[in-house]
């Protein structure tokens, strides 16, 4: 749709829907089996230059086939896409099928700048209008106004916020991370494995992503050391309905409480595949310990040494597969030490395990965090950057009238199609408090 036609809409929306993926999409789906008139009663702003959502930005090598937990969405089933064809490719042209065959009112590209309530203390709620979202506190009848960095604005009675995490990658902070020499690059900037063919390769993080990388970059020539905070935590658990349900609900009580979501495999553990099976077996999928400190030149590593020794554990699953299988039984694969470095003191608690080795690339695949800035003006965050959600998992306690999906337990597509739903049945019931 043009951004032309958002100048035809009236001056007052029943709601704003900001993000057009997998959570977006489900709210203004649901939004238009509740009744509500395109253009005329809402409209869905997307930062993008086309369909897809975050998935448009994934690298080609993730192929449809590696793809975690891409979900219908409500009304259009999926179907079974090409396993080799690029899942950017798949969910962009799936998205965009979903966004035409309905007619849904998506205004691109458009990236919101601030998300401003205004009270209006002065104008009563009738009594026989329905209840407030659930648990959420009572608050003055008022608008929300939204506007993007071009200066255009969007009034609304309502707003649902789908803008999920992509725009907010995460790189923690490590002694020396400033003086490093080499590249740099989170998640987010990754094109191709081949980029880093003969390269010496450091990839940081525990989740899925690093699997990905690490087996990817080591098929295509790279020289990979894989390091974690801790063991990785490898699950060997049945991926079932009533286990997934097990997740939400205990990212829920977090939310609910108004403590920062965790990372995704903090709740879900790393499945063991026969994909990943096998790169534990072959030593590329075996962490080298925590990453203690970035020197120019490498990194410095608090973990058995460079000519491998025995294998650290990989927590209780892994280590129970390794040792019953034999796997990486002749110890890591040497990694080369930097000139008389070897067990540089780094640490006080046991000096000798901590050891330097030269990288040339380092990879932060240490995930994201919601993307919310444009909400600081609502005021929504607590002190310690979590937000407190109300019992249903999309109502903002702090701002009735605002939602929140694509958050903590919403965050796989499969809740992100649930939450959009549940969103988009709050948000008229509440804009219906309002005429």
């Amino acid at each position: 749709m043009s951004t032309s036609e958002s100048s035809s809409a009236p001056e007052l929306l029943a709601v704003v829907v900001i993000g057009a993926g997998q959570a977006g999409l489900s709210a203004a789906g649901q939004l238009l089996r509740k009744g509500l008139e395109p253009w005329e009663d809402f409209v869905v702003l997307d930062a993008n230059d086309g369909p897809g959502g975050a998935w448009r930005h994934r690298w080609d090598s993730l192929t449809f086939d590696a793809a975690h937990g891409i979900h219908d969405l409500p009304g259009l089933p999926l179907g079974t896409p090409d396993p080799a064809e690029p899942a950017s490719r798949v969910v962009s042209r799936y998205y965009g099928t979903y966004e035409q065959d309905l007619g849904l009112p998506v205004v691109r590209p458009v990236k919101v700048e601030s998300v401003v309530h205004h009270v209006e203390q002065d104008t009563p709620i009738p009594e026989t209008t329905p209840k407030a979202a659930p648990n959420a506190a009572p608050s003055e009848h008022g608008t929300f106004t939204v506007t993007a960095s071009d200066g255009r604005t969007w009034r609304a009675r309502t707003v649902i916020n789908a803008t999920g995490t992509w725009d907010s990658p995460y790189i923690p902070y490590y002694p020396g991370i400033a003086e490093f020499t080499g590249r740099q690059l989170h998640t987010r900037g990754f094109t191709a494995a081949e980029d880093f063919t003969g390269q010496r390769v450091l990839v940081v993080g525990g989740g899925t992503s690093a699997l990905q990388f690490l087996l990817q970059l080591d098929a295509a020539g790279a020289h990979t050391v894989w390091t974690t905070r801790r063991a990785p935590d490898w699950t060997d658990r049945f991926f079932d309905s009533s286990w997934g349900m097990n997740v939400e609900t205990s990212v829920s009580a977090r939310t609910t409480m108004g403590l920062p979501p965790l990372s995704v495999v903090a709740a879900t553990g790393l499945p063991v595949t026969d994909q990943y099976l096998a790169g534990l077996a072959s030593g590329v999928l075996i962490s080298r310990g925590p990453l203690r400190r970035i020197t120019p030149t490498g990194v410095a590593l608090d973990g058995p040494g460079p000519d491998g020794g025995p294998v650290p554990s990989q927590g209780p699953v892994a280590d129970r597969l390794l040792a019953s299988g034999g796997a990486a039984a002749g110890g890591l694969r040497h990694v080369p030490a930097l000139p008389g470095r070897a067990c540089t003191t780094l640490t006080t608690e046991d000096p000798l395990t901590t050891w330097e080795t030269p990288v040339d690339v380092i990879l932060w695949a240490t995930g994201f965090r919601a993307s919310l800035d444009h909400l600081s003006p609502v005021h929504i965050r607590e002190r310690g950057g979590g937000v407190v959600m109300a019992a249903d998992g999309v109502s903002v306690v702090k701002s009735p009238g605002l939602f929140l999906v694509g958050y903590g337990a919403s965050a796989s597509t499969i809740g992100a199609t649930r939450a959009g739903r549940r969103a988009a049945v709050e948000a008229v019931r509440a804009g219906s408090n309002y005429e």
